[in-house]
This record gives structure tokens, sequence and C-alpha cells, in this order.
């Protein structure tokens, strides 16, 4: 029996700008990612064996733990890429919150991949992992290689940007989730669509080391502000914070001790951006 414990970050959208839709359904993106220092925890056990076997468990009420999630089908994709047959027992320990724009899917996935490759002997390359991981998801690649990063396309195409070092609070209604598909869907039946260029005016302020508050941007939070009352509230107490992703999770690029939000919401605060991604550790 083979172990390890793999360390997962969630990632914010610093911006998030759609270039145009993809014949593909999906949509073209600019977006600056950056991994903060919240963690999922996955505990994988390995034995090799006649027969695959993939069992996932977790504490969480709010994921399936079946073959419908994104963890069971990144260890399914990594032994058929691999020609391995082995049961797996992956216990996830859920802290991100979900929907909420965090890329805690993305991240729990990209960290079963890179967790059943250190356990198998490094089968795959850097370059083969980000292969499987672009099949996925849109996220997967920013969360496997970590740090501050540009992802274009829809998201798995990632260049590195310089790291950054700051601090963040976490807000989200905790019983609000919005799925990428309605955030999109959102978008595209808005008539006026913003060119703003702040991923581009932020490239320029990371590389000049200059502050890059004053250019996040959400294009999905433009799309589904409106929509509810529970992201107006917290736009309202704190008007600085942003969307991360397609939400309904916001940040704000600051430390905040006193909010008066109720208890509806969930606030986590003492973050801080890391420059790394997932992260394996081996057991003995």
């Amino acid at each position: 029996m083979k172990k390890c414990t793999v360390q997962c970050p969630a990632k914010i959208n610093l911006t998030l700008e759609i270039v145009n839709r993809r014949d593909d359904g999906f949509h073209n993106i600019k977006s600056i990612m950056q991994m903060v220092s919240l963690y999922d925890y996955l505990d994988i056990e390995l034995e090799e064996a006649e027969k695959t076997e993939i069992l996932l468990d977790g504490k969480s009420d709010e994921v399936p733990y079946d073959n419908k999630n994104l963890v069971y089908k990144a260890a399914q994709l990594f032994l058929e890429k691999t020609g391995k047959k082995a049961k797996i027992n992956i216990y996830i320990n859920k802290n991100i919150p979900v929907s909420a724009g965090l890329a805690g899917g993305s991240t729990d996935a990209a960290g079963t991949i890179a967790g059943l490759n250190r356990l198998l002997g490094m089968p795959l390359d850097d370059d083969e992992m980000h292969k499987l991981c672009a099949q996925l998801g849109s996220d997967l690649n920013v969360c496997l290689e970590g740090g501050c990063l540009l992802a274009t396309s829809r998201g798995e195409k990632i260049e590195k940007l310089k790291s950054l070092n700051m601090p963040l609070t976490i807000i989200k209604p905790r019983k609000l989730g919005i799925s990428a598909k309605e955030a999109y869907t959102k978008y595209s039946l808005k008539k006026y669509k913003p060119q703003n260029n702040m991923t581009e005016k932020m490239i320029e302020a990371i590389n000049n080391g200059s502050d890059i508050r004053e250019f996040l941007y959400n294009d999905l939070e433009y799309a589904v502000f409106d929509d509810y009352e529970e992201l107006q509230q917290i736009k309202k107490t704190v008007p600085n914070a942003i969307m991360s992703g397609s939400g309904s999770a916001y940040f704000t690029l600051e430390e905040i001790e006193n909010v008066s939000l109720n208890q509806q919401y969930q606030i986590i605060k003492g973050l801080h951006f890391i420059p790394s991604g997932v992260n394996v550790t081996i057991l003995s």
C-alpha cells in the first residue's frame, strides 16, 4: 500500500475578461489567476491490482463521492493514460467552499493527478500531466502549476507572471452557489459587453511593481450581480471586493477585522498569496 497527502490550494481571479464565444460552446478568456493559502487536502492510498477500483470519501455533504466527482474522473483518466490498474482510496478533506469560483473541484482533480503520478513512480512528465489537466477542465492547469499566471483560451493555456505577495479576505454567501454555466450564459445575454483591457493593465502593473488593486475586474460579476441580493450586500459592505471566477465568493486584497455581515456569510480571514500549486507529500 502506497500513501500520500496532497495539499490543494484555492485560486482567485484577479482579472477575468471574456474575449468571445467558441464554436465548442466554451468562451475564450484572458484572466490573471493567483493561488492562495486556502487548502483542500487529499489522503490517497494506492495498491496495484488486477482490476481498477476507485473509492472516494469525505465529510462534506456538498460534493458527490462517486464517478460524478472530478477527482474520480481525474483518477480514471490518469490510469487510462498510464495503462495502470490499481485500487485507489481517496479521502477529500474539504475546506474550500463549493460553487464559489475558487477552483475547489479543479484543484482537487489536479492534486489527484499529481499524487497518483508520484505514487506510481512518475510515469508522466510535467507536460503530460498538463495535457491531462486540460482534458478535464479549465482551471486544473493553473492549480497544477501554481503562483500567479495569465490564463487564456478557455483557461487551460497558462503563462507564469511575476510572483505577488499580498493578504486577502474571502467572503461567500453560505447558501448561494453560482455555476460557471449560469454565469457565462448570463454574460452571453448581455447586450453591452465591456472592453476594459484590465488584464493587460494589470500585467503592466505587475511588471512595474505598481499597485494592482485598481485593475481588479471580473466580467462574470457584471453578468450575475443584478440577480443576487447577496452579492449586492457584499459590495455594499466591502466596496472594493471583487468576485472570483463565476462566484459566488468575493475577495478583497486586505485584512479585514470587522465586517458587518451576518451569519449567512462565510468570512475567511488571514489568507495570503502563495507561489506554488498542488503539493504532494509521500507517507512512509
